[in-house]
């Protein structure tokens, strides 16, 4: 049997009908279409479908939808304020961290929260901080790359 779950979407308040075995993950895809979180593993082991959930990393796939009555879901597309993308998305794009794309949305993610508590990360703890998202594309050097870029310790090359 659904219920009625409350949350607000990338700014939205949005009500949502899910059924308690629904994840995140699918209302965003299925009833949002909400895309850029990627199904992967589906066991929190990928990261491909990483979001922030108030504020804090957290992977869509292991999170059951009717948990999240009254909080704040930042997804990928979120990030972008009237067109233009955000500092860390643009990162990306710049130093060329894209690779095939399918774990970006998911490290670009990884990388706002990390950034969110630490504006300046080491190399290492930039490391630490995506630990929990693959990428089989990358040595991750342009996605540490990126984060640099992001915080504003380097210039994209």
């Amino acid at each position: 049997m659904k219920q009625k779950v409350t949350i607000t979407v990338n700014g939205e308040p949005t009500e949502i009908w899910a059924a308690p075995h629904e994840t995140l993950l699918e209302t965003l895809r299925n009833d949002m279409h909400l895309v850029g979180a990627k199904q992967g593993c589906d066991t929190g082991g990928c990261g491909c479908c990483t979001v922030l959930i108030d504020g804090q990393s957290r992977y869509s796939c292991m999170t059951y939808t009717v948990t999240l009555d009254g909080r704040d879901v930042t997804s990928v597309e979120g990030l972008a304020d009237n067109g233009e993308l955000d500092a860390v998305q643009q990162a990306f794009v710049d130093t060329g961290a894209v690779q095939c794309g399918y774990c970006t949305c998911g490290m670009i993610m990884a990388a706002k929260h990390l950034l969110s508590v630490n504006p300046k990360p080491t190399d290492r703890e930039i490391r630490k901080g995506l630990s929990g998202n693959l990428c089989r594309c990358t040595g991750y050097h342009k996605i540490v790359e990126a984060v640099r870029v992001a915080s504003g310790q380097q210039e994209a090359s």
